[in-house]
């Protein structure tokens, strides 16, 4: 009789247990100005301007798109803009970005062309405030901490508007606990349709139902596109949080997250 009764009230608990764990932040005004506006995934690329190069993010700012970038901690402490820690795909060449220095840059072309790889703060002088930024931290070999510090004391001076997010969790900790003034975001998925992924079932099954939230509390969700009725959790979250969509590839799918109040990370078209 006991034990029924304790197995009932635990599972009348469930419902309440879970809404706790995916509440974030909600309200922080900062979310504001960065509204009303889509971003093009890695810059504005295509057309010979390789993605998160100089190049891509001035056609961005060019057509008034805010940008979507992703930054890496370098060996001498400068954060390099490129989406991969490998360099093969990018560069075509071995090795990783977090070994090089910000004097190596200069000898690695983007995609066979003249662009080279770019330092976080030259992107910030060409966008200057003229569009937000959505920064994305990559976190290598478990340096989240020295990477979130730099790129905040990097923004300090910056400005414009712009926020944080990234798929590891622990970044969003060190801002909670170091930089709770700045907006941060989970990036996320739903990991059980990528299953190259190598990551535990219990933290697949976490992240892709934003049950961290309650230990990061981040201001807003990225979710993938394709992905983002998937989960309950995902929904509520919408109805509390902002959320960001990425990434769309064409118009309709454009048309649908902004009428469903995502923000949208673009790529490969021109939204109308």
């Amino acid at each position: 009789m006991v034990i029924g009764i304790c197995i009932g009230c635990a599972v009348a608990l469930l419902p309440i247990l879970w809404l706790l764990a995916i509440r974030g932040r909600a309200g922080h005004l900062g979310l504001q100005a960065l509204r009303g506006w889509h971003y093009a995934h890695r810059g504005l690329h295509g057309e010979g301007r390789p993605e998160n190069s100089m190049a891509a993010f001035q056609a961005a700012l060019e057509q008034g798109c805010g940008i979507e970038l992703d930054i890496h901690l370098l060996a001498d402490g400068k954060l390099a803009v490129i989406h991969d820690s490998e360099l093969k795909r990018t560069v075509g060449a071995e090795g990783v970005i977090e070994d090089l220095t910000a004097e190596d840059l200069k000898n690695y072309h983007l995609e066979g062309t003249s662009e080279t790889i770019p330092l976080f703060d030259e992107v910030l002088a060409l966008y200057a405030g003229k569009a937000p930024l959505i920064v994305e931290l990559k976190v290598r070999n478990g340096n989240h901490a020295i990477l979130t510090e730099a790129a905040c004391k990097l923004l300090d001076g910056y400005q414009g508007a712009w926020c944080m997010e990234s798929f590891d969790p622990r970044c969003l900790l060190w801002l909670k606990k170091n930089r709770p003034d700045v907006i941060r975001g989970q990036l996320t998925e739903n990991y059980f349709k990528t299953p190259e992924l190598k990551l535990p079932f219990i933290l697949k099954w976490i992240m892709s139902k934003n049950l961290a939230n309650f230990l990061t509390k981040p201001d807003f969700i990225a979710y993938r596109y394709a992905d983002r009725h998937d989960t309950v959790s995902n929904r509520i979250c919408m109805k509390r949080m902002t959320g960001v969509s990425w990434t769309i590839k064409t118009q309709e799918e454009y048309d649908a997250a902004v009428a469903e109040g995502w923000l949208p990370i673009f790529e490969g078209f021109l939204p109308k």
